[in-house]
């Protein structure tokens, strides 16, 4: 740490990190940043290294890595080893997961221009008729 810089104070490491006091509250709840020290007043103080690591929490939320993932980069860098090589693990799966989503997507494309193309024949439903719209009656639920 470095010894010649000032603690912050919560409000001050919200103001620099652009992120809410009831953001690093929650993020103090997870352990994913610690005060130096609290004072008597219950002011929390935290190290300026502090401000890098919820920049880094934000960047890594940025790539939609969840808090436990965050946590568990943390942990590993707490220990001196660095991180990346779980990262790059993380970033294949999210990948992967993005792949299926995707595939998922244009399946479901595909069958709703089947639906679409199939109903599109139906005529429209008179305003006296009890269905609300003979398109969405023609789903089935099973």
């Amino acid at each position: 740490m470095n010894t010649t810089a000032q603690p912050l104070k919560i409000g001050d490491l919200a103001k620099r990190s652009h992120v809410s006091v009831g953001t690093l509250r929650y993020y103090e709840s997870l352990g994913l940043i610690i005060p130096i020290d609290r004072a008597a007043n219950n002011y929390r103080y935290y190290s300026p290294e502090t401000l890098q690591q919820v920049q880094f929490i934000k960047k890594a939320q940025a790539l939609n890595f969840s808090l436990a993932d965050i946590q568990n980069i943390l942990n590993l860098r707490s220990t001196g080893e660095s991180p990346c090589s779980l990262v790059d693990k993380l970033l294949n799966e999210k990948i992967e997961q993005l792949e299926q989503q995707i595939q998922s997507a244009i399946t479901f494309k595909q069958e709703l221009e089947v639906f679409r193309d199939r109903v599109s024949n139906i005529p429209p439903t008179a305003s006296s008729d009890p269905t609300i719209c003979q398109h969405i009656s023609a789903v089935s639920l099973t």
